[in-house]
């Protein structure tokens, strides 16, 4: 390890690496300041630009983007109330508040700073928890994989809790997208409908673009999302920086608690950066002294849901490099550029790429860093970038998107398969079907089918399918799992009734009482 530390410390720091993390940091901000562009839309328009780029490289530049993006959505949520990116919901809360009262340069600032700590801590969580997840990893055969692919289609459940058959539909086209071309066992041709091209299945890159972009594309098109013109200069004060800084270092344990939380929910498949933002802050209103000024302007607010969601991004990665299970939707496109240099997540990745894995590791740290300096000073001038015209920025990443998957395997085919996917893809969300199933079900399809055929071949060798999926230990406890993911949505439902039920038999009693009064 010590050796792939120092390598991975060469790679960090040779200037042309380094540059170009930061740069994808820079961009990473912008795109996720712009209301309507998400993380995982920027990640999946510029993966095909770090093909070309040494895996070290391309890694690091795709860490520094999904940093910056997730930062940046705070930008938006602070100053005209519009999250950039889902995970800064809870950002609006107090920010906006803050900004409306003038102190926009303050709520900046708390953003910035509580980012960088949590990024850096949820990075920190990432190298240490990543190598023992490995090592239960190891012990993985067929069946064990198998179960982990039903685990993390269970996260269907979670992802579209709004309509659970529709994200059951949705994860099933996902399984039959997958299983286009040669079968992993057998070598049968499934799907191709003569097209030779497709005998290697749909990449899953090009799926991924035209699930994400194209629809966010008319959408920006269609609701004319960016080029509000809300955004005016600010103004930078004397002072205000060190003053709020120095309030947030006196309170350690709003910004650790804020950062483990979003570590710990990123690691949880499905959840994303606006759970973990909601639940940090609704446990820094808890903990508070001041609890009913939280709403208001409180800079507490606005650094719990920041350090949250920025810490969601190490966290995030954890199931992804360990067990090939992506945490949130940027993280299944960080798989699908693993794919593409040819490095395939779980414990070879860290045996076997450990020198390229660890400097991708190391340099979220260092991009978490770069990401608090261009926020601080960089943000105010950002916030301009809001106010860019619909009309110029829809046909440039249109244009990005065409070049992009073109120049993965040089077809056009994938060009008019990405569009394809787009517009079902847009199609599917106006009917509420959510693309994040659909997409989980192309990344774990092969890993299931894979599990499944080999699990049955053992069983014919030991005459005995009970003994093969049903009493290994590791496959118990993914089978536990299994069912709690399931029955997860049903059972917050349930208790979200009866809570709403309490509260509604509290007000009746409360309304009777006064009127006998």
């Amino acid at each position: 390890m010590v050796e792939n530390f120092a390598g991975a410390l060469g790679h960090i720091f040779n200037l042309y690496n380094f540059m170009l993390m930061t740069l994808g940091v820079a961009v990473g901000i912008v795109v996720g300041a712009l209301p309507g562009l998400t993380a995982t839309m920027a990640l999946a328009v510029l993966v095909p630009f770090t093909f070309i780029m040494d895996p070290a490289t391309g890694l690091m530049t795709l860490g520094g983007i999904y940093v910056g993006a997730i930062y940046g959505g705070c930008i938006s949520a602070i100053l005209i109330n519009t999250p950039g990116t889902p995970s800064a919901i809870a950002t609006t809360f107090d920010g906006y508040p803050l900004a409306q009262k003038g102190k926009g340069e303050h709520a900046l600032v708390a953003a910035a700073f509580s980012s960088g700590v949590g990024g850096v801590i949820g990075a920190l969580v990432l190298i240490f928890l990543a190598p023992l997840l490995v090592e239960v990893a190891l012990k993985f055969g067929p069946p064990e994989y198998f179960w982990l692919a039903i685990f993390g289609l269970t996260i269907i459940s979670t992802l579209a809790a709004k309509s659970i058959l529709k994200g059951l539909i949705g994860g099933a086209l996902g399984l039959l997208v997958s299983t286009v071309g040669l079968a992993p066992i057998g070598g049968e041709m499934r799907y191709t409908f003569g097209f030779y091209q497709l005998q290697g299945g749909i990449e899953l890159i090009v799926a991924l673009i035209g699930f994400f972009c194209i629809p966010e594309i008319l959408n920006m098109i269609a609701d004319k999302k960016i080029g509000s013109g809300q955004v005016g200069k600010l103004q930078s004060r004397t002072g205000v920086a060190g003053s709020v800084m120095m309030a947030l270092i006196k309170q350690p344990v709003l910004l650790i608690r804020s950062a483990i939380i979003g570590a710990f929910v990123g690691i949880v498949p499905g959840a994303g950066g606006n759970v973990a933002g909601l639940v940090s802050y609704n446990e820094a209103v808890r903990w508070s002294k001041d609890s009913e000024k939280f709403g208001t302007g409180m800079l507490e607010g606005v650094a719990a849901s920041e350090a949250a969601n920025n810490s969601e991004v190490g966290g995030s990665l954890v199931p992804l490099l360990t067990l090939g299970i992506p945490g949130a939707p940027p993280a299944a496109v960080i798989m699908g550029a693993l794919l593409l240099h040819g490095l395939r997540p779980g414990p070879d990745l860290f045996i076997q790429h450990g020198a390229i894995t660890y400097t991708f590791l190391l340099s979220l740290v260092v991009a978490n860093v770069v990401m608090f300096v261009l926020g601080f000073f960089g943000a105010k001038h950002i916030a301009r970038m809001i106010n860019l015209p619909a009309n110029y920025l829809a046909p440039l990443i249109a244009f990005m998107t065409v070049i992009g998957s073109y120049a993965i395997r040089n077809n056009m085919l994938d060009v008019v398969i990405m569009v394809t996917m787009g517009l079902a893809g847009y199609i599917l969300r106006r009917l509420d079907f959510h693309p994040g199933p659909i997409v989980l079900g192309m990344i774990l399809g092969p890993i299931a089918e894979k599990g499944l055929v080999q699990s049955l071949m053992l069983a014919r060798s030991q005459e005995s399918i009970a003994v093969v999926f049903f009493t290994r230990p590791i496959s118990l406890v993914l089978i536990i799992l299994c069912i709690i993911s399931a029955a997860w949505p049903v059972v917050a439902g349930f208790r979200k009734k009866h809570s709403e039920r309490l509260r509604e038999q509290t007000v009746d009693g409360t309304r009777e009482v006064t009127a006998d009064g």
